[in-house]
C-alpha cells in the first residue's frame, strides 16, 4: 500500500504548522479544574505537481482556430445584441404605446430572468421539435445576441434618459419631429455615454461564449476539450484556455481604456 501511495503522490512535501495556545497540566492555571487547551496540528500537504504542456503545444493550431471561431461568434453576437438593444431600449421609452412597451418589457424580463445555457439549449434542441433545424453556429450567435440585447437595451435606455430633456424640447421647438430629434440630437450624445458599459458587456460576452461549445461549435473551449479527451491533461489545457480568454478580454480592456482616454481629452466623457 505504501508503494502505491508513493507512485500516486510523487515527491510529496509535508509542512506542519503549529497553531494553538500553550500546553499545561490538567487543571493548571485554572481554579475550576478544567483542562487547558491542548495544541493542535494543521498538516498541510504541498504536492509537487508534474505539469506537461506538450499536448497544448502540439494542439496549438486547433486552439488558434477555436480562438478565431470564438472571436467570430462574439463579434456577430455583439452586433446583433446592439441592434436589438437599440430597438428595445427606444421601445421601452415609449410607455404610451402599450403594445410596444409591453413587448419590449416582456422580452427584457424573460431573457434576463432565465439562464443563458437554457436559452442556447432551447434554440439548439428545442426548435427541431417544431421542424426548425438551425446550424449550431447560428444558434450560438442568436442565443448570445438575444441574451446580450436584453442588457444592451437597459444601457441604451439609461443613456438616453441621462440626456437633458430640455434638448428634446429645444429640437422640437425648431420644428424637428421626435424621431428626427432622437436621431440627430439625442442619440449622438447618448452613444458616447454608452461606450463604457457596452465595453463591459463585450467583455462579458467573450466569457459567456464558452457555453457555445456545448452546441458542438468548434470554439476554443471545444477544441481544448478535444485535446483533453486524447491527452488526459485537463489542468494544463484549461490553463491554456484561461490564458486565451484572458488575452482576449485584456485586449478589449486596453482598447476601451485608450478610447475612453481619447474621449476624455476631447471633453466628451468625464
Amino acid at each position: 500500500m505504501s508503494q502505491m501511495l508513493k507512485r500516486e503522490v510523487p515527491r510529496a512535501a509535508q509542512a506542519t504548522v503549529l497553531l494553538g495556545v500553550g500546553t499545561g497540566a490538567p487543571g493548571a492555571g485554572s481554579h475550576t479544574g478544567h483542562r487547558c487547551a491542548r495544541p493542535w496540528l494543521l498538516r498541510v500537504w504541498i504536492f509537487d505537481m508534474d505539469l506537461d504542456f506538450s499536448p497544448v503545444s502540439g494542439g496549438w493550431d486547433a486552439l488558434a482556430r477555436g480562438t478565431l471561431v470564438t472571436v467570430e461568434i462574439t463579434v456577430c453576437a455583439l452586433l446583433l445584441g446592439c441592434a436589438l438593444g437599440l430597438l428595445v431600449g427606444i421601445g421601452r421609452l415609449q410607455p404610451q404605446r402599450r403594445w410596444l412597451y409591453g413587448a419590449c418589457t416582456a422580452y427584457v424580463t424573460v431573457v434576463r430572468g432565465t439562464p443563458l445555457l437554457v436559452q442556447l439549449f432551447i434554440l439548439f434542441f428545442g426548435l427541431p421539435h417544431f421542424g426548425l433545424l438551425l446550424p449550431a453556429f447560428l444558434c450560438g450567435v442568436l442565443g448570445l445576441g438575444v441574451y446580450s440585447g436584453a442588457y444592451v437595451s437597459e444601457i441604451v435606455r439609461g443613456a438616453i434618459q441621462s440626456i437633458n430633456q430640455g434638448q428634446t424640447l429645444a429640437a422640437q421647438s425648431l420644428g424637428m419631429t421626435a424621431p428626427t430629434a432622437m436621431r440627430h440630437i439625442i442619440l449622438p450624445q447618448a452613444v458616447v455615454r454608452m461606450i463604457p458599459p457596452l465595453g463591459n458587456e463585450f467583455i462579458a460576452l467573450i466569457k459567456n461564449s464558452a457555453l457555445v461549445s456545448l452546441l458542438t461549435i468548434h470554439d476554443v473551449m471545444h477544441e481544448g476539450q478535444k485535446i483533453i479527451s486524447t491527452s488526459y491533461r485537463s489542468l494544463e489545457v484549461y490553463l491554456a484556455i484561461a490564458a486565451v480568454y484572458f488575452a482576449l478580454t485584456g485586449t478589449v480592456m486596453l482598447v476601451l481604456r485608450h478610447f475612453e482616454r481619447r474621449l476624455s481629452q476631447g471633453g466628451l466623457v468625464r
